[in-house]
């Protein structure tokens, strides 16, 4: 599991996985319901508060969020 620190972290890991499954930043986008743009702004680590389309795109990947701090287990 790789930590996840700044939205340029983030945007890596889904261009990483999105290549791996072999879809294009339009497929992407379209099988997510987001547009063309944002991905390409999520992907290149632009700072964002649409942070709910961020969680469409994580889904449509199949990927998970998970937050750990400090004393949470």
């Amino acid at each position: 599991m790789d930590d996840v620190d700044s939205s340029v972290v983030l945007g890596q890991l889904i261009r990483a996985e999105r290549k791996r499954q072999k879809l294009t930043q339009e497929q992407l986008a379209a099988l997510a319901g987001v547009g063309v743009r944002f991905v390409r702004e999520l992907e290149s680590g632009k700072d964002s508060c649409r942070i709910g389309l961020a969680f469409m795109v994580l889904q449509t990947l199949g990927l998970s969020v998970s937050v750990t701090g400090r004393g949470i287990s």
